[in-house]
């Protein structure tokens, strides 16, 4: 793997890095907003093309020539596109950003001067808003057994805003304060260089999802703090990628929550997530099949969860993952 810059070689204060794959129109409108609200910092723009079929390509070329374009000649993933970027990055920090975000008010410019102030963080987040201006709550806690069970039994779901039931998405907290976090989501994560330096790159194991988390992980365990500020806010869309390929990214979920479990926790641990897993994911086959029978209209998309749900659950119980 590409080696990562010295600190001696950074020159600048941010290097934001964003992930597309067919997003062009909103890509565009999140590089508008960085360029029209980033200001007082020196910033370099990267984005990562994974073999995109729509203009994207194009479109950056011929409106935003001052972004460094990396075209992949194929879909490489969300980790090992952004490990590319970081390789080539010149930004005292790092900025992990989905295309189908908008910056509001200086918000880079704000998290970077919070990160500055606590230099024990390796990563900060700042406040998500949704399109209509209402939370988005990112910032989340680790995977666990116990917190595994409480979604899988949707306990978390049914008393989101109890503070032991909601714990996973911690529900009960408005973002309305400086915070130790576990894990900030991977829309908007600010990342130090020097704590990259020390504690290495994204796993590209991970294809998708869960890449983040392991990287918080990892920060926490050689030392560093995960903070939260207020004082910044983006709008994130959500999914834009992801939406187009909802039912493979299904499996893909499964894949990597087995995965950190297995990285990073117990054998008993592992074992009781599988088991979870697939006990939920069985459970809703017969959902997905009765709906199927019941409606035309949705009888494709419906059998093809029933088929993702059966997959899921044997892989889960068998701890089969395609890594």
């Amino acid at each position: 793997m590409t080696a990562i810059k010295s600190r001696a070689a950074l020159k600048m204060d941010v290097s934001i890095i964003i992930v597309n794959w067919n997003t062009c129109d909103v890509l565009r409108n999140c590089l508008v907003s960085i360029y029209e609200n980033t200001k007082d910092i020196e910033f370099e723009v990267i984005v990562i093309d994974n073999m995109s079929s729509d203009n994207s390509v194009s479109m950056i070329k011929a409106t935003f020539p001052q972004v460094k374009l990396i075209e992949n000649s194929e879909n490489r993933g969300f980790a090992t596109a952004n490990n590319q970027a970081i390789t080539a990055a010149k930004g005292r920090y790092i900025l992990l950003l989905n295309s189908d975000t908008v910056i509001l008010d200086n918000a880079i410019s704000k998290t970077i001067r919070f990160a500055d102030n606590h230099p024990e963080a390796a990563v900060a987040g700042c406040r998500v808003l949704n399109p209509d201006r209402t939370l988005q709550p990112t910032c989340f806690a680790f995977p666990s057994v116990l917190n595994l069970f409480l979604w899988t039994t949707c306990l978390s779901r049914l008393f989101p805003k109890n503070r032991f039931l909601g714990r996973e998405h911690m529900m009960w907290w408005n973002r309305d304060n400086v915070k130790e976090v576990d894990v900030v989501t991977g829309c908007f994560m600010l990342i130090r260089h020097a704590a990259i330096e020390a504690t290495g790159l994204l796993d590209e194991r991970y294809f998708i999802y869960g890449e983040e988390t392991d990287w918080c992980y990892r920060f926490k365990q050689a030392g560093w703090k995960i903070m939260f500020t207020p004082d910044a806010d983006i709008i994130h869309l959500g999914g834009a990628s992801t939406i187009q390929v909802s039912l493979k990214m299904t499996l893909e979920y499964i894949n990597s929550m087995l995965f950190f479990f297995k990285k990073h926790k117990s054998r008993l641990s592992y074992t009781l997530a599988c088991l979870l897993l697939s006990i939920c994911l069985f459970s809703r086959v017969p959902f997905w099949l009765v709906r199927a029978a019941c409606s035309k209209k949705v009888r494709t998309t419906s059998m093809q969860r029933a088929k993702n749900c059966t997959v899921g659950a044997c892989r889960a119980l068998f701890g089969v993952l395609a890594r």
